[in-house]
């Protein structure tokens, strides 16, 4: 038995044992989670900076302040969340209770990315506890640091038979998901989504699959452009753009593209400085290949600002291109980085119509004053979800839930969102012993006309 299929059995026993389903356990466990966070934030900090190059703010706001956030929420309301639903009883259930229990799936896997290497490994473990669940996690390879600094922290704060860490590559996701999990929580690309989804599909194991695609900007010729512009600068290169629901590109009305332009650049050098290269704290791209990649669009289109590149130190400056259609490679796939291509538009109606031709974005922001054409993005295009006249902001909110549609995922977290993922809602009729209907049985002689007149 190798140390995966070890790891499973185990947990599965942990779990058939009862342990996990008490609220004073799952209270627990989440309380000890966040005192494990504190004392170890420095640390994670760290090892965050060394993997990423990220500052100690951007890495306290992006990976271990929301997580905060979302463990206060849960150990306020975890016991109301954990509270039976008890349901209406119709007139052909007379005498009988009608509830629906909140019930643990059991073992977990959590397959985590790199690019928020804490917050997305330990934001879906949060709900996997507060459910009821055992979790094995598997955090990226392509961020070592705070891999094993995740593996450290959990196997000195819980039972491993729990929670338990399982470093390694894709030999180790593959055996992992050779296995039988009774849920699979999965955040990456597409392409290794499909991968997951097949796996689980062995077993009929559920899964939520949080996933990506080219999240589109739309800025409307009503938008506050400055503001827009400062907008948009922060939430595409926080993280030098490697954010799953970072804008992807810019589709602008062709009349204030050059304002924007000129506003972008201003924002641009008032958030990283004159030479980004010179900022310490600008985030690098995770790898060689990711660099290379991203550097290949750098002769799509026209430079308008950036497109400087540093291949020793990972680092890509901020880069806005013009001169792009949709035929060109930028355009093909989720760009991942520091690099925003812009597309412009002459009516807003044809803008949503080519969207409505593309896959359905992970997110969508809409910049612009008038609230009916507002309505119109929000409720005629599908995407997983967004902000009016803001980026990322809505991802923050732990009552509302995160996650994607179509191609860019399924299922949902965060806040109470998080709980009823790792949830199976069990109906229950608690019949009455007190009486019994005969016209529910063979052979009343009445039974199909009650039946008829209770139905229809």
């Amino acid at each position: 038995m190798s140390i995966t299929q070890k790891s499973v059995a185990d947990q599965k026993e942990f779990f058939r044992q009862g342990h996990t389903k008490p609220y004073e356990f799952r209270i627990d466990q989440l309380k000890k989670l966040k005192k494990m966070l504190k004392e170890w934030e420095p640390a994670i900090l760290e090892a965050v900076h060394t993997d990423l190059n990220k500052s100690e703010y951007e890495a306290f706001a992006t990976e271990v302040g929301f997580l905060y956030s979302e463990l206060d929420d849960h150990i306020k309301n975890l016991e109301e969340w954990m509270e039976p639903i008890y349901v209406k009883t119709p007139l052909t259930h007379k005498g009988s209770k009608n509830y629906i229990i909140k019930e643990p799936y059991g073992n977990v896997l959590v397959i985590a990315p790199w690019n928020y290497p804490i917050n997305l490994a330990i934001a879906p473990i949060i709900g996997a506890i507060a459910a009821g669940n055992t979790v094995i996690l598997k955090p990226s390879e392509l961020t070592p640091n705070v891999s094993a600094l995740l593996e450290e922290m959990i196997a000195e704060t819980f039972e491993p038979g729990f929670l338990t860490v399982i470093e390694g590559g894709k030999e180790t996701s593959q055996e992992l998901l050779d296995q039988r999990f009774d849920y699979i929580f999965f955040t990456g690309s597409i392409q290794v989504g499909k991968i997951v989804m097949e796996k689980a599909s062995k077993h009929l194991t559920p899964v939520t699959l949080e996933l990506g695609g080219k999240s589109p900007a739309i800025v409307h010729k009503d938008a506050k452009l400055d503001l827009a512009a400062k907008r948009i600068v922060w939430g595409k290169f926080t993280n030098a753009g490697q954010t799953c629901i970072a804008p992807d590109y810019l589709f602008v009305h062709e009349d204030v593209k050059d304002k924007l332009f000129v506003k972008i650049k201003k924002h641009i050098q008032s958030m990283y400085g004159k030479d980004p290269f010179e900022n310490t704290d600008f985030t690098s791209i995770v790898s060689s290949s990711h660099f290379g990649r991203l550097t290949g669009f750098l002769d799509n289109g026209e430079i308008v600002t950036g497109g400087r590149s540093d291949r020793e130190r990972l680092m890509i400056e901020p880069t806005v291109m013009d001169d792009i259609s949709w035929d060109d490679p930028v355009m093909k796939e989720e760009i991942f980085g520091p690099i925003l291509p812009v597309l412009t538009y002459e009516n807003l109606s044809d803008a949503v119509e080519i969207l409505q031709d593309h896959e359905k974005p992970l997110a969508l922001y809409y910049f612009g004053k008038k609230e009916k054409d507002q309505k119109y993005v929000t409720e005629t295009l599908s995407f997983g979800g967004g902000c009016i006249n803001d980026t990322l902001y809505h991802i923050a909110n732990p009552h509302l839930p995160f996650g994607g549609v179509g191609s860019s995922g399924m299922g949902a977290y965060h806040g109470k969102a998080s709980f009823n993922t790792f949830t199976h809602q069990k109906s229950i009729t608690r019949q009455t012993t007190k009486f019994d209907y005969s016209f529910r049985y063979p052979g009343s002689k009445a039974g199909l006309k009650i039946i008829k007149k209770l139905l229809k």
